[in-house]
């Protein structure tokens, strides 16, 4: 598991989009091929960093396989076996894939913060969940938070 999370992270920085969808189909036959046969890991099976590469892998994995094993993040993350930052970046992204709205303003396309939710309440959102202020977090993409 170590693995799949130093070759996606190394992979990501260079900018390769097309080694990009190798590296992330390869990490995601793993992580499922290890979910399904041996069940989801807790912490006190692996360490934090192998649980934090299989939310990875799941997490830039298909639209259909993060909505299938959602549950098992959900249930990770209630168990304390992975972060509610994790449960956030996930939930967004799986509402950007039904084009809805995210709650947590994780999700950037195109340069811009991808719709969101009630955007007058979403620090108190993203407290909730351990995440840094949205204006913060929007630094690091160059954009400004405009609420309206």
């Amino acid at each position: 598991m170590s693995e799949v999370l130093e070759s996606d992270q190394r992979i990501r920085k260079s900018n390769e989009l097309i080694k990009y969808a190798k590296e992330d189909h390869r990490n995601q036959e793993l992580v499922i091929s290890i979910i399904e046969k041996c069940g989801m890991p807790t912490l006190k099976e692996v360490s934090q960093k192998q649980m934090d590469a299989i939310w990875l892998g799941l997490q830039h994995s298909t639209e259909e396989i993060r909505k299938k094993y959602f549950p098992q993040i959900e249930k990770a993350v209630k168990n304390g076996d992975l972060s509610k930052q994790q449960y956030a970046l996930m939930k967004d992204r799986m509402l950007m894939d039904e084009g809805k709205p995210q709650i947590y303003g994780s999700q950037i396309e195109n340069g811009k913060l991808y719709k969101l939710e009630n955007p007058e309440t979403v620090n108190e959102r993203r407290k909730e969940m351990g995440l840094e202020p949205i204006e913060d977090y929007l630094k690091y993409f160059n954009i400004q938070f405009n609420p309206n």
